[in-house]
C-alpha cells in the first residue's frame, strides 16, 4: 500500500538514523509527469536524448541557479512524514515544480526565476499528523481547443485531501469549467479513520482525453482498509467516466475465483501507490498494483489475490482490464509492486518489440510485451519455502521468476552473511541472527522473527530503472539493510492508547496494531551492537543490467558514510535512500537518493564517478534534464527525507557547462 505513519519519529540507530527503519517498514510512491523535462527527455524510460554534457566534461559542471520553495520543514515536529521528491517538468516553457505542500511552482527554466504558482490550498490535517509530498504532476493538451485558449494545456495535480484539481498550464488558474471551479473531489469508498489514510498519492496519468488517479492507503493499520480504486476522468470537464478496484468486489469478476470468500469483499489496499505508466497508440494505463489488506498476514484472504501486486493493463477509454499478470502471489510480504513501468522497444526474435520492463522490490526484473501481457523473458513458478509461517496462514507454494534475468541485489539471508565492523561485531551479529528464521527469498513472516532481505521497502523502490535505448542498459538504484518481521499474537500486546494506534515506536522497532487482524507486526532493522546493519555493505547500491544479453554490467556501492561518522572518513559503503537516476545520451547516470547529500554523475558503461557536488539537502527525488538557449542543464530538487533522517531544506538546484567547457 504505502508509506506507514508513524505516531513518533523512530529513534536514530547511532549513526544510521531512521532510514534502516523506512526501509523495513514502508512502501513509498512515485514520480513522473507525461510531459517530463521535455522533447528531449522520455519520461516512460527517464532517458535524455542530451548530449553537450557528456563523460568528457562532466567534471566541469557548476552551480547555475538555486531556487527555494519558503517550505523548510520545522525541526522536531512529531507525526510528520515530509519529503520533496518532485521531478520537475519542462511544460509551456517553464519548468514546473510540486513543493512538498503541493504548491504547484513555474519557473523560469535559465535562471529559476518563479514566474507563477498555485496554492491547492490542502487543509490542516486535524488530528496534528503532518503529511506532505508530491511525486509529481501530469500534462494534458485538449486538441479540440483553440490554439492558446484558456485551460487548451492543462496540469492535473492530486491532492493529500483526495481531489483532482485542474489549472492553466500557461497562466497557473484554476480550469474553472473542470469540475467545480477546477476541482473534482473524489469520494473514499468508506470513512476514513485519519487525513493520511487515504490521500490521491503519486501524479495522474493521461490517456489520450482521460485523466486516471490513483492513491495511497496506508499501511497496517486495518484489515478492512479503504478501496485503492484507480479513478478515471474526463479530462475536459472533470465528469468521471470509469473506476477500476484491483481488489475485486464482484463475485462475477473471474479475478474474485482467487480469493477464499469469492470475492475481495472485507478487505482493502492493492492500490496503486507507484506511477502509472501509459501507452496512448494502444490506448492502453498500466498499473503497478500492490499487497491487500493486510499485508503480513493473509490467512482470512487465502488464494493468490488478483489484481494485487500485479502489473495490470487497462482500456483509458472504458477501464476494462487488457490484460494482467502477478507477479507476487498471496502477498503477505509487503512486496508491493513499487516503481513506474519502464516502456521501451525491446529486441526479440530478430524485431523490436513494444515492451513493459518492471522492477521490483525483491530486485527481479519482468519484461512482459506491452500489449498482449506475453512475458518476453520466460517466467516460470518455482517453489518457495512453506516451513515457519504462523497459524492460520496458508502460502502459496511456488513463486514466479523470470528466467535468466539477474537480480538486482542478493536475495535471502543466512547467518553467512554476517556483517560488522570487527570480528567481535560479526560474531554477535551471527548469534543474533541465528535467533530468528532465516532463508532464501519469500521465507514466511513468523512468531519467531524472520530476517527480510530484501526488506518490506526494498531492494528496489519507487525510483525503479532508468534506460538507455541505445546500450539497452537500465540502472537501478537499491537498498540493501535486511529487516526483521516479527507477527506477535494480539493476545500478548497491550492495545494502544486512544488515538495512538497508528504505529507506535519501541525502541528501535516500530510495532503496527492492525485492525482486525489477528497479529501485531513488529518491524525492526537487522543492526549489530554498534549500531551498523548485520550485513556486508554495500548497504545502498547503483545496477547497470543489460536487459538483453541479461547480465549485470556493474555494481557499485551508493553513497558514503562521511558525514554520518565522528570523523570524516569517506567509506564508499552505500547509505540507505530514495530516489531515482536519470540516463543521458552523454554516456551518464545522474543520481542524488544518498543520505550524504550529494548528486553523482556515474560512466554509464563502466560506474564510475565522473563528477559530484554537495547539495543543500538530501536529493531524495529524480533528476531531470533540457535544453534552453543552448544550453543543457541538470536538475534536483533537494529537500530530504524527514522518515530518513536526512538534511532537510526546500531548494531546486541547477548545473550546466561553463562555456569554456562546452
Amino acid at each position: 500500500m504505502t508509506n506507514a505513519l508513524p505516531a513518533h519519529k523512530p529513534r536514530a540507530a547511532l549513526w544510521l538514523r531512521a532510514p534502516l527503519l523506512l526501509i523495513a517498514a514502508t512502501s513509498s510512491q512515485c514520480l513522473f509527469a507525461t510531459d517530463t523535462a521535455g522533447d528531449d527527455y522520455e519520461a516512460n524510460t527517464k532517458y535524455s536524448s542530451l548530449t553537450q554534457i557528456n563523460k568528457a566534461n562532466v567534471a566541469n559542471l557548476e552551480l547555475a541557479w538555486e531556487y527555494h520553495t519558503g517550505e523548510i520543514p520545522a525541526k522536531g515536529v512529531a507525526n510528520a512524514f515530509i519529503a520533496f521528491e518532485d521531478q520537475p517538468s519542462i511544460i509551456e516553457g517553464n519548468l514546473v515544480v510540486c513543493s512538498v505542500s503541493r504548491r504547484v511552482i513555474a519557473l523560469d527554466p535559465a535562471s529559476g526565476e518563479e514566474r507563477w504558482t498555485f496554492d491547492p490550498k490542502t487543509p490542516a490535517q486535524k488530528d496534528g499528523s503532518v503529511y506532505q509530498k508530491c511525486r509529481g504532476i501530469s500534462h494534458w493538451v485538449d486538441r479540440k481547443a483553440a490554439r492558446g485558449a484558456s485551460c487548451s494545456s492543462r496540469i492535473f495535480l492530486g491532492t493529500t485531501d483526495y481531489k483532482l484539481v485542474a489549472i492553466d498550464a500557461r497562466t497557473g488558474k484554476s480550469c474553472e469549467g473542470f469540475g467545480e471551479q477546477g476541482v473534482v473531489t473524489m469520494a473514499p469508498s468508506k470513512p476514513i479513520l485519519f487525513a493520511a489514510e487515504l490521500v490521491a498519492g503519486s501524479n495522474p496519468a493521461v490517456v489520450n482525453d482521460v485523466v486516471v488517479v490513483s492513491s495511497s492507503v496506508a499501511d497496517n493499520q486495518r484489515v478492512d482498509a479503504p478501496s485503492g480504486r484507480v479513478l478515471a476522468f474526463d479530462a475536459r470537464s472533470g465528469a468521471q467516466l470509469w473506476e477500476f478496484d484491483p481488489v475485486p468486489r464482484d463475485p462475477g469478476d473471474p479475478a474474485s475465483a482467487t480469493w477464499s470468500r469469492g470475492s475481495g469483499e472485507g478487505f482493502g489496499g492493492g492500490n496503486v501507490w507507484s506511477s502509472m505508466a501509459v501507452d496512448e497508440t494502444l490506448d492502453l494505463v498500466y498499473l503497478p498494483t500492490t499487497s491487500s489488506s493486510s499485508d503480513f498476514y493473509g490467512g482470512d484472504r487465502v488464494g493468490d489475490n488478483l489484481y494485487t501486486t500485479s502489473v495490470v493493463a487497462l482500456e483509458g477509454a472504458t477501464g476494462k482490464v487488457a490484460w494482467h499478470y502477478q507477479l507476487v502471489h498471496h502477498n503477505v510480504f509487503d512486496y508491493d509492486i513499487p516503481s513506474h513501468p519502464l516502456l521501451v522497444d525491446y529486441p526479440h526474435d530478430g524485431k523490436r518489440v513494444p515492451a513493459l520492463v518492471q522492477n521490483t522490490k525483491m530486485g527481479l526484473i519482468f519484461v512482459f510485451d506491452r500489449k498482449t501481457g506475453e512475458p518476453l523473458v520466460p517466467v516460470e513458478e518455482r517453489p518457495v519455502p512453506q516451513e515457519g509461517k504462523v497459524p492460520g496462514e496458508v502460502l502459496s507454494p511456488t513463486q514466479p521468476f523470470p528466467v535468466g534475468m539477474p537480480t538486482i541485489m542478493k536475495t535471502g539471508f543466512t547467518p553467512d552473511d554476517a556483517g560488522g565492523f570487527t570480528p567481535i561485531d560479526r560474531w554477535l551479529c551471527r548469534k543474533k541472527i541465528e535467533q530468528y528464521q532465516y532463508g532464501p527469498l519469500y521465507t514466511p513472516p513468523s512468531e519467531k522473527g524472520t530476517i527480510f532481505s530484501p526488506s518490506s521497502g526494498g531492494g528496489p523502490n519507487w525510483g525503479g530503472g532508468a534506460y538507455d535505448p541505445e546500450s539497452h542498459i537500465m540502472v537501478v538504484p537499491s537498498n540493501r539493510v535486511p529487516t526483521v518481521l516479527t507477527l506477535v499474537p494480539v493476545a500478548q500486546v497491550q492495545a494502544p492508547a486512544e488515538g495512538d494506534d497508528q504505529a507506535i515506536e519501541g525502541g528501535s522497532a516500530m510495532t503496527f496494531h492492525v485492525k482486525g487482524s489477528p497479529y501485531v507486526v513488529k518491524i525492526e532493522p537487522l543492526l549489530s551492537p554498534l549500531g551498523a546493519p548485520c550485513s556486508e555493505p554495500p548497504w545502498a547500491g547503483l545496477t547497470a543490467v543489460d536487459i538483453v544479453s541479461r547480465k549485470i554490467l556493474w555494481d557499485v556501492p551508493l553513497g558514503s558514510l562521511e558525514k554520518m561518522l565522528p570523523l570524516p572518513f569517506p567509506l564508499e559503503f552505500g547509505t540507505p535512500g530514495a530516489g531515482g537516476a536519470l540516463v543521458t545520451a552523454g554516456g551518464l547516470v545522474f543520481i542524488g537518493y544518498t543520505l550524504d547529500d550529494q548528486l553523482r554523475a556515474f560512466d554509464l558503461q563502466s560506474g564510475k564517478v565522473l563528477w559530484q557536488a554537495d547539495l543543500p539537502a538530501a536529493g531524495t527525488a529524480v533528476p531531470v534534464s533540457y535544453a534552453i538557449d543552448g544550453e543543457q542543464y541538470i536538475v534536483i530538487p533537494a529537500g530530504g527525507h524527514s522518515m530518513y533522517g536526512t538534511t532537510m531544506g526546500d531548494s531546486v538546484v541547477a548545473y550546466k557547462l561553463p562555456k569554456s567547457a562546452k
